[in-house]
């Protein structure tokens, strides 16, 4: 067994490229005959093409740490939605994805591609030599392996097109990603989005037929026949195949939508593979620990930035008063955390409590993008025992009686007053400040320390939704499908559908899991401004689903405007729907080797 392993990753270590062309030029590779003689080889190729989505790959002729299939797939993904803030310039493929300037010469643009492609030619390799066999001589787990390698093939082919062309929703005739169905890759053109996301339904389908009479392989780390329903559910919502979509949740949720949903929030991050919960995980393990070039290394930093994560890329502020509508959320209090305001607590104790912080976003007049300001209250000398201590602390302000906040900023007086005003937040109470004689939306947060805490004027304001496992705060084994996922697919189908208090009862589902109201009937959404059921949903997407790389497709299929006007590097800029900037550049390469279209506003 040993020296099969051996032998297949030597063989696949051996596919080339020319220069960054999808295409593979093989040079040496495990062939269908070898397949045929010797069945149990398919189980070596099959997790070779798993590890692709989380292994470091030599492209180029060269690693980078910072290049995987899932850290790009979920930076790329965050940064063109609205959960998530970049708090300062950095070499990160990250800023370009957040500014919406990437270019065709970018290098996350070439290997996202890249490895894509990459993993496809794998599943095709895989799926061909399989199907050499009759069903009869594979058996229930060649079939089972056979149904895997069709599932990585859609998922892949699901990943590059969002990534690389327009929504499904926008029109099934745009250009879409190039399609592989097999290891010929004598011709290269752009197939339609319809083509491609047709044969992604053909795959999905074919991938759970294949899998229903078999058992998964292991932990959620391998395909399942759920698996490829579960998915299967997702790419019908993005189709706006709504009924297909409820019809196949209703089938695997059963009577109780519940009883697959994990009540451990907290500690699901630190075992997606093993959680009911999770339908399909990229999975990982200590030996894949890669430190501060981890995925979630971005989001969260146990010890502050520099540390053992970067910990620049933090919640937007209407993400996090979404949250504190019901701040006893429980994936709230799960992934949220501001930095230093513990530290500043085990320092001082009491003598910070109650005390709170006043931001907002304003215009930094060093360049043309955003910052917040920051009135933390009177700097207050406060003598130590110890010189290693910090010496001076912001005590920020205690709130009045009424509830307001009064505090100075660069030198002017200011009184925050909380208030609902229609059209913010669907009513739910904010502050307000007049500032430069317009009343302007503030935020009274916890107090954190003035030399931690805070990065480029921005609140460390981490997210730990991909920290823990194995007791190692950087690892995670990401979860791409899960159980609450086709729970909220069949309450948007359903909203669509004019199934409004079937939608509520989905929503609420999430909702009683998360620990917080669950809604009475749509007529009590109405009393928030809401208007309609699929507004109520995609609130709870936005909650349940943040930095999962879901946000900007659940925006844009159901053709709503990206709303960047938030405090941060990127511009302060509404992107609409439909417009070219959200979808990324084609590597440069591809193009000048295939000569296939560059995306339209792409070709720089």
């Amino acid at each position: 067994m040993l020296r099969r392993l051996e032998l297949f990753l030597l063989l696949t270590g051996c596919f080339a490229f020319w220069g960054c062309n999808m295409d593979f030029f093989r040079s040496d590779t495990m062939t269908s005959s070898q397949f045929k003689d010797d069945p149990e080889s398919a189980v070596y190729s099959t997790d070779g093409a798993y590890s692709m989505f989380k292994d470091i790959l030599a492209y180029r002729g060269k690693t980078d740490s910072g290049l995987t299939f899932i850290k790009l797939w979920d930076h790329m993904s965050e940064m063109r939605g609205d959960n998530a803030m970049l708090s300062g310039r950095t070499s990160s493929p990250i800023y370009s994805a957040a500014c919406y300037d990437d270019t065709p010469e970018l290098k996350f643009n070439y290997y996202l591609w890249w490895c894509c492609y990459k993993i496809i030619y794998a599943a095709n390799s895989n799926i061909e030599a399989l199907e050499l066999a009759s069903a009869e001589d594979r058996g229930p787990k060649g079939d089972h392996l056979l149904g895997e390698n069709y599932f990585i093939r859609a998922f892949a082919h699901l990943a590059l097109s969002c990534i690389y062309s327009k929504q499904y929703a926008l029109g099934r005739d745009n250009p879409g990603v190039v399609l592989r169905t097999s290891t010929d890759c004598s011709k290269t053109e752009r197939s339609t989005v319809g083509e491609v996301y047709d044969q992604i339904v053909k795959d999905l389908i074919k991938a759970a037929e294949l899998m229903k009479n078999g058992t998964r392989r292991g932990d959620a780390g391998y395909a399942s026949y759920d698996a490829a329903r579960g998915l299967l559910t997702r790419v019908y919502l993005y189709m706006d195949e709504n009924q297909k979509c409820l019809d196949l949740c209703n089938e695997m949720l059963g009577t109780d939508p519940a009883a697959n949903l994990d009540a451990d929030l907290a500690g699901y991050p630190a075992h997606t593979r093993t959680s009911k919960e999770t339908l399909w995980c990229i999975a990982s393990t200590l030996v894949d620990a890669r430190g501060r070039s981890s995925m979630g290394s971005m989001y969260y930093s146990p010890n502050g930035t520099g540390g053992v994560g970067w910990g620049e890329v933090y919640w937007t502020d209407p993400l996090i008063e979404m949250f504190l509508r019901y701040p006893e959320d429980k994936r709230f209090q799960a992934y949220f955390s501001l930095y230093g305001e513990q530290l500043l607590k085990d320092t001082y104790g009491d003598w910070v409590a109650g005390r709170k912080m006043v931001h907002w976003p304003v215009d930094d007049a060093k360049e043309p993008f955003r910052s917040n300001a920051l009135a933390m209250g009177v700097k207050t000398e406060t003598p130590l025992s110890t010189p290693e201590k910090r010496d001076s602390i912001y005590l920020g302000y205690i709130p009045d009686a009424d509830g307001s906040v009064s505090f100075t900023y660069q030198g002017t007086n200011y009184k925050a007053v909380k208030k609902s005003k229609p059209g913010v937040n669907n009513g739910y109470p904010q502050y307000f400040i007049t500032y430069k004689g317009e009343e302007t939306l503030v935020y009274v947060r916890n107090l954190t320390d003035n030399t931690a805490g805070i990065r480029n004027t921005y609140p460390q304001y981490y997210n730990s939704k991909y920290s823990g496992q194995d007791g190692d705060p950087m690892l995670c084994s990401p979860a791409m499908i899960r159980w609450a996922e086709i729970v909220l697919n069949r309450a948007e189908a359903e909203a669509k559908l004019d199934k409004t208090a079937d939608a509520i009862k989905d929503v609420n589902v999430i909702r009683h899991r998360a620990g917080i109201h669950e809604w009475t009937n749509f007529a009590e959404c109405q009393t928030h401004e809401y208007t309609n059921v699929l507004d109520v949903v995609l609130d709870e997407r936005r909650m349940e689903f943040c930095f999962e790389a879901q946000r900007p497709y659940d925006l844009i299929r159901n053709k709503k405007d990206i709303d960047h006007r938030f405090a941060g590097v990127q511009p302060w800029k509404v992107y609409n729907y439909d417009c070219n900037e959200v979808v990324f550049a084609i590597p440069a390469d591809e193009i000048l080797v295939s000569g296939i279209p560059q995306n339209a506003g792409k070709g720089y």
